[in-house]
């Protein structure tokens, strides 16, 4: 066979995690989803990995792995996210590499990525030897192999970033076909030919000698085809797309030839509504349909060696057509939210963190020098750490090449050395300048990973280097009418993320009113001790007062805190908390506010702790972000149970009128329209989560939102209702046999059915096929003698319908391609 076809997924997003936390708060603009990371990997990343190919009544015949039968990169801080919040897709990831390798002559469809998407060209040259090396470090770890090739973020590209790949054991990338500068046929020609995106033959591999006598190997992806699946529609269908694949091939093939695409990975499914499937039918179709075989770029260069070698464009890029000039000036290139923004506050951002970089350099190179020779080769060990934060881990690390024993607090220093170091490589994360304006999200994010290391370089070295920082960051103007200057963007971006100790203990004491906690707790990053803590009441007001140890698992460094709570009324509380200094000064703090609190003197007791605890307070608002909006949940959870309940009321007390108006089809006023649905709404959902399910009830009620026909808010109903199949699904899944339960969701799907919900089944589905392909044909042949079989196999049919999965008689069914 000659003609191959490869198709290159690029997996990535950006890292989101609060630098202090370590996690991703909440985002508003990804609902109704909490962030971008869940929201992408909900419509892209975990489709792609059980995708759905249907046939002309657009029922389900079978769900494959996409990943297994493509080349593709995941972004190590994207997997790392995964890991912890999608493990299923994670797995499946993984798996999907093992498979691949089976597919593919041995070699795997996973490629790896430098480490956090900088843009390798502008990067310095340590900064290029940490990022090849932590990708490196991060795919050995998760996927257990060397990767053969590695991605190049927005294939920025320069000679001395090959040079790493190739020095690294990189056999090849993967660029864009303008980024090819010129070729000659190994040992034929001697004279170079220069080429561009048309003349360039992008179905062969190229030979790139490097000065250092090293060489890579260059795939260039065919570019119009590309561009056709990203922006213009190629994906509505994915036999159209097979057919611009098959069209590309010449006619004569004296040779084996290679149609490869790259493209991000988000295309299928999050960019692209059902992405994911139309590339699912577009591989089946290439190898059922056109006779022609699937591959990925080891198995390919393994098979087929290059011919020609090529000279690429330094300081190139595949989304910049200004070489990678998006990354650090005004070159035009944007997303186009608004064409009267400018982008000149890209050069003063990238400015100044290259002012950054280079200051914290040697202050590091200093730090480090009591304790290691070589600061920089700690540097990229600490990749070792990043994923594997265990004790005995980070024991081992520690004194691995120490010059000396080193005490906690040294250790301590060391590990914010280091953490300096990663936070000044996160601060270049590309998507900071690839947008319009400087105040969005990704933006803000490098920004506060810059303002993570100053804290930290402040820490270790008394130097405060914030103020020039802004000084320099003020030259940056944003778009925005109302964060025109840099500095706001800072302070109302950026800074109330900053946190220390304090602020956690604050955090804790605070959380004390609405939930209990263990002795030893965990608050993001940080592991909580609670040493003493005693709660007093008066009526409705409390007082909680303790001490505790506030310990970051990040860089070991602990302090122990005296924290007061002071709550007044229902949505009103104060807290403020202090370094402890020691337990008589803390007896005696407790005695007075106590005894001011419980002789009901509050203002005694405010003053007080004014007094006592300086100017350390907090309320509500200093939460952090998604514990506000959990707090506040818990807060307004009685004043929504209140107008639940006066909602019934009046929908009981009109219900008499309500079914005039419907008889003679008058359209109900809109206030009691709303009292209708909410009441409706809830009384459905409630009737879904009872178990055993009230069947009679729940008919009634959906019987009576469709009298209705109210379409408005049905989020809580789909979401209930998706959560309710899923959850009997892997009941189910345990006890195939339960007749039951089966039949408990037959019943649910056809109650619901009548409904315009917007359902979403898809984990439901996944497990259901797999119960179709295991268990449906082993229950047929017992339905020949056993009429509870012949019931099963009634209801499994129906419920087979229902979540449009094609269940052939009495065969099993299609194996996943």
């Amino acid at each position: 066979m000659k003609r191959f076809v490869c198709i290159h997924g690029h997996f990535y997003q950006p890292p989101r995690e609060n630098p202090w936390l370590e996690d991703i708060e909440f985002q508003d603009s990804a609902q109704p989803y909490s962030n971008w990371n869940e929201r992408i990997s909900t419509e892209c990343y975990a489709p792609n990995a059980a995708s759905r190919i249907l046939d002309s009544r657009e029922n389900i015949i079978d769900i494959v792995n996409n990943y297994s039968k493509i080349s593709f990169n995941f972004g190590p801080t994207l997997l790392s996210w995964m890991e912890k919040f999608d493990p299923e897709a994670y797995a499946l990831v993984l798996e999907a590499d093992k498979v691949s390798q089976q597919r593919f002559s041995g070699h795997g469809a996973a490629l790896a990525q430098a480490y956090n998407h900088m843009i390798m060209p502008l990067a310095n040259a340590k900064d290029k030897h940490t990022q090849v090396l932590w990708g490196l470090k991060d795919f050995e770890f998760r996927f257990k192999r060397k990767p053969e090739g590695m991605w190049l973020p927005e294939t920025a590209v320069d000679i001395l970033t090959l040079e790493e790949l190739a020095a690294a054991d990189i056999k090849f990338t993967i660029l864009a076909p303008r980024q090819a500068k010129r070729i000659r046929k190994i040992g034929v020609d001697k004279q170079w030919r220069s080429v561009q995106e048309g003349t360039l033959d992008s179905q062969t591999s190229y030979l790139c000698n490097l000065p250092s006598g090293r060489s890579i190997v260059i795939f260039f992806y065919d570019g119009p085809i590309a561009q056709d699946v990203a922006f213009s529609g190629l994906l509505r269908n994915g036999e159209n797309m097979a057919h611009r694949l098959m069209q590309a091939f010449p006619k004569d093939l004296p040779e084996a030839r290679l149609v490869n695409i790259a493209t991000d990975g988000e295309t299928y499914g999050h960019h692209h509504r059902f992405g994911n499937m139309a590339l699912s039918y577009c591989l089946y179709a290439v190898e059922a349909k056109h006779s022609t075989k699937l591959t990925i770029y080891g198995e390919f260069l393994e098979k087929n060696s290059p011919t020609h070698e090529v000279e690429v464009h330094e300081n190139s890029s595949w989304s910049c057509a200004h070489g990678v000039e998006r990354w650090r000036s005004n070159c035009g290139c944007s997303v186009g939210v608004n064409p009267r923004w400018n982008q000149e506050w890209r050069k003063p951002l990238r400015e100044t963190l290259d002012w950054l970089r280079d200051t914290l350099a040697p202050l590091y190179e200093k730090g480090m020098a009591e304790y290691y020779t070589d600061p920089w080769h700690v540097r990229n060990e600490y990749i070792n750490v990043v994923l594997d934060r265990s004790i005995p881990n980070l024991e081992d690390f520690l004194k691995k090449h120490a010059v000396k024993e080193v005490s906690n607090d040294e250790k301590v220093k060391i590990l914010k050395l280091l953490e300096i170091q990663r936070h000044a490589m996160l601060m270049f994360t590309s998507c900071g300048w690839f947008f319009d304006d400087l105040w969005g999200i990704e933006t803000t994010q490098i920004i506060q990973y810059a303002a993570r290391a100053v804290q930290l370089a402040k820490d270790i070295f008394g130097t405060d280097l914030e103020p020039e920082f802004l000084e320099r960051f003020q030259k940056a103007t944003s778009n925005a009418v109302d964060l025109k200057d840099s500095r706001e963007v800072y302070s109302r971006k950026v800074k109330p993320s900053v946190i220390d100790h304090l602020d956690v203990a604050a955090h804790y004491a605070i959380n004390h009113l609405f939930e209990e906690f263990p002795k030893t707790s965990k608050i993001y990053s940080f592991t909580v001790t609670r040493r003493e803590f005693k709660e007093y009441v008066v009526g409705k007001q409390k007082l909680l007062i303790g001490w505790a140890e506030i310990h970051s698992d990040i860089t070991l460094e602990s302090i122990l805190v005296d924290f007061m709570v002071l709550h007044v009324a229902e949505y009103s509380f104060s807290a403020a908390v202090r370094s402890h200094q020691g337990m008589e000064t803390y007896i005696d703090m407790e005695k007075q506010i106590k005894e001011a609190f419980l002789k009901n003197k509050m203002l005694d007791a405010i003053r007080l702790m004014a007094q006592l605890f300086e100017w350390h307070h907090y309320s509500l608002w200093n939460l952090f972000k998604n514990e506000q909006r959990k707090v506040l949940k818990l807060i307004f959870a009685n004043t929504v149970k209140t107008v639940d309940e006066e909602f019934r009321q009046i929908y009981k007390q009109f219900h008499p009128l309500l079914e005039i108006k419907q008889n003679n089809r008058f359209p109900l006023p809109k206030a009691l329209a709303m009292i209708v649905e909410f009441t409706l709404n809830n009384d459905i959902i409630e009737a879904l989560e009872s178990d055993p399910i009230d069947f009679p009830r729940l008919a009634e009620l959906v019987e009576e939102q469709k009298r209705w026909a109210f379409t408005r808010d049905q989020d809580g109903l789909s979401f209930a209702a998706n959560k309710r199949i899923t959850d009997l699904m892997q009941r189910f899944a345990k006890n195939p046999e339960d007749l039951q339960l089966l039949a408990t969701i037959q019943n649910i799907l056809k109650t619901l059915s009548i409904l315009p919900l917007a359902l979403n089944f898809w984990k439901a589905q996944n497990i259901f096929f797999a119960l179709a392909k295991n268990v449906y044909p082993d229950q047929y042949k017992k339905a020949e003698n056993a009429i509870s079989a012949k019931t099963w196999i009634q209801y499994f049919d129906e419920v087979a319908q229902s979540l449009k999965v094609h269940v052939p008689k009495g065969i099993h069914v299609v194996e996943t391609r």
